[in-house]
């Protein structure tokens, strides 16, 4: 494979193609950082390795010979291309790819929000999300880091406290024909969502937070029954009913007045986010970049938790 090329040095391919380009043996040795007489020398080997002429010397110049023109049209297109390939792989080396596990909930509306200045502070590194509401499995062989929700012992890896777990009633303000915050107990007369599936039993449901706001009974699951947290919350801002909402998650969907908080009474547990980092990952600068950026962005947006009735109470 490629016998034209003998035992040819790309050097002496470099300096034929920079002397033919500037039609200058001179211009070519300051371009190469080298001498006049080193260019020419390099110029006569390959000359001689090929037994062709290449250069025609022309009074103050050089010309190429036909022979010189066709070798460089080949030379220049594969210089250009060596050297493409060699950004191409510099730029790979220096982009990194960072698994994130979390929750649906986490994701659509605490992270994604947020992953843009991510992004802006380290364009190098791209975030690939894996979603899913089993927190066992969150922490196979290819995750980097997750963020689990529950009381922060992970057998699995090495937990960071996010935020805690507080909770309220949130619905669509077209749902309600009447001034807010309403009593506690107006709850019993409004459509409330319910979030099933086995593995939400390790949050708020209905009756757990009925019993720390100290309601009779929450009714029976009805029709309004979802197994994914976001389409449980996109129905609530369609009026369907009222909905858990969970602090820091629904923040900007209460800013943004798409939902409100029908009650002022809040409840709160000993459960939460955490930043997880399993304990077969070293902590390298990739991770601990991702780790820095969730902790400054929650201090950042946090905010104190006021008139919050604790389970534990």
């Amino acid at each position: 494979m490629y016998e034209s090329l003998g035992s040819l040095s790309l050097d002496l391919l470099r300096a034929f193609e920079s002397a033919a380009r500037l039609r200058s043996f001179t211009a070519a040795a300051n371009e190469q950082g080298t001498t006049q007489p080193a260019i020419s020398q390099q110029i006569k080997r390959l000359e001689e390795q090929l037994a062709t002429r290449l250069f025609d010397r022309i009074y103050r110049g050089i010309e190429l010979t036909e022979a010189g023109a066709v070798l460089f049209d080949a030379v220049s297109a594969g210089l250009q291309g060596i050297d493409q390939g060699l950004a191409s792989v510099a730029a790979q080396s220096q982009h990194e790819v960072i698994q994130v596990a979390t929750d649906f909930a986490f994701a659509a509306y605490w992270l994604m929000p947020r992953l843009h200045r991510f992004h802006q502070a380290h364009p190098q590194v791209d975030v690939s999300l894996v979603t899913s509401e089993r927190s066992h499995a969150m922490l196979r062989p290819d995750i980097d880091i997750a963020v689990l929700f529950g009381d922060g012992r992970f057998k699995q890896g090495e937990s960071h406290f996010l935020f805690g777990e507080e909770v309220f009633p949130v619905c669509s303000p077209r749902l309600l024909n009447r001034t807010c915050p309403l009593s506690a107990s107006a709850l019993l007369t409004l459509p409330l969502l319910h979030l099933r599936g086995e593995n939400s039993s390790h949050w708020f449901d209905w009756t757990a937070l009925f019993r720390a706001l100290h309601l009779p009974n929450a009714p029976a699951p009805g029709q309004l029954r979802f197994d994914n947290y976001t389409l449980l919350i996109q129905a609530a801002i369609a009026g369907q009913g009222v909905a858990i909402g969970w602090r820091h998650l629904v923040d900007e969907l209460l800013e943004q007045q798409l939902l409100c908080r029908p009650i002022a009474e809040s409840a709160a547990s000993a459960m939460g986010y955490y930043v997880v980092v399993p304990q077969r990952k070293r902590r390298g600068a990739m991770v601990e970049r991702f780790l820095r950026w969730v902790m400054e962005e929650q201090s950042a947006g946090s905010a104190p938790t006021i008139g919050a009735t604790s389970l534990l109470d």
